[in-house]
């Protein structure tokens, strides 16, 4: 699934991000702590402000851990190791979803 590809905010919250991948807040904030490469920003409170590049990764980090069963130390790795080619597979399903999704609209038209 492509959460990024409806995002129209500049920042969303903490709360809207949970929805998107029906988890708990506390689970994004864990997963905060666990991994570096996700640092969203913070207002003057101390809200999180989720970007649309934090949600790519929390993207990436939601497939490896809750949809291909890694441990938090084995999709650490797997980010560390092979962050460019999990970038790029990301982009061409994408890419794939988009082309997809316009061939059902030509299909339903015809």
């Amino acid at each position: 699934m492509n959460r990024s590809k409806e995002l129209t905010k500049l920042y969303y919250t903490i709360g809207e991000v949970a929805e998107m991948f029906d988890v708990s807040k506390s689970l994004i904030r864990y997963w905060e702590s666990e991994f570096s490469v996700l640092k969203p920003h913070k207002n003057s409170k101390g809200d999180r402000r989720f970007t649309k590049q934090n949600i790519d990764q929390l993207e990436l980090i939601y497939h490896l851990v809750k949809e291909r069963g890694f441990t938090l130390e084995g999709a650490k790795k797997e980010i560390r190791g092979n962050k460019n080619k999990h970038l790029k597979k990301k982009k061409i399903l994408s890419t794939l979803q988009s082309i997809r999704a316009g061939l059902q609209d030509l299909r339903a038209e015809l």
